[in-house]
């Protein structure tokens, strides 16, 4: 049984009826998966997906959106972390990759959700694109949650250590299948069991053999197999271990 600890299915609902697309992740043994919001509305769209369709979601305003951080915007994703579905604060962290939203405007952003991960328990889902040493820093000097993610990782092996130091769990998604991924696959070699977690980043980053296509939760089976493989186990073992790493890091042991 597997669990895509990070999609948008705000975004997938555009191409495919979440009916459609829950059902083929069901079908094809995904119980459980995140969907994370990425600004105010969609964070609200987010909450409301996991209520009708019995997920989980993630409430957060991404760097890319943090020019529209404000105390408004910050009041209502605090609002919305008492949901009972809401399992994580974020998708939040830094990008340096596009360079449309002022990196300063981003660390505040970052920086509140890190405190909204402390004040309320939960689980901190981090985006790192040409920032994952920058966020190492100020997760070192503002002191990380008891519980964070960094999703689609990206980083070398001396930042990776340095993100399990701090406690961090570690997400791979679709593109550790690519051929040319040579240094993410050594990356999962390096990772603790208990530490390991897959994902889609739906609708983005298909992985083989579906690359090309929209992205969408059943193929978090293509990103579990890719790990097996990197790692020489079978993907029963993979399914298991990353559904059980997902449920302790999002809390979710014992619900439904």
């Amino acid at each position: 049984m597997w669990f895509d600890s990070h999609c948008h299915l705000h975004i997938c609902e555009q191409e495919s009826s979440l009916a459609d697309l829950i059902g083929r992740a069901e079908a094809a043994g995904v119980h459980s998966l995140i969907t994370l919001g990425t600004d105010v509305a969609s964070s609200r769209r987010a909450v409301a997906i996991a209520h009708d369709h019995g997920v989980y979601a993630g409430v957060g305003v991404h760097p890319n959106d943090a020019d529209t951080w404000s105390d408004e915007a910050a009041a209502a994703i605090e609002g919305l972390l008492s949901d009972e579905r809401v399992a994580a604060v974020g998708e939040t962290g830094l990008d340096f990759y596009r360079e449309e939203v002022p990196a300063d405007l981003q660390r505040v952003a970052f920086c509140a959700h890190v405190e909204m991960s402390k004040r309320h328990d939960k689980a901190l889902v981090i985006h790192t694109r040409n920032s994952v040493l920058e966020v190492l820093d100020m997760l070192d000097s503002e002191g990380a949650p008891e519980r964070l993610v960094f999703h689609c990782w990206s980083g070398d092996g001396a930042a990776l250590r340095r993100a399990l130091t701090l406690g961090a769990y570690v997400s791979f998604a679709g593109n550790v299948s690519f051929r040319s991924a040579v240094d993410l696959r050594a990356a999962v070699a390096l990772m603790p069991g208990d530490r390991l977690l897959i994902e889609t980043d739906s609708p983005y980053l298909a992985p083989e053999p579906r690359r090309g296509r929209p992205n969408e939760p059943a193929n978090v089976v293509h990103v579990g197999r890719a790990v097996a493989d990197a790692l020489g186990v079978g993907p029963e073992d993979i399914a298991r271990a990353t559904a059980d790493n997902a449920a302790a890091l999002f809390g979710l042991q014992g619900t439904g």
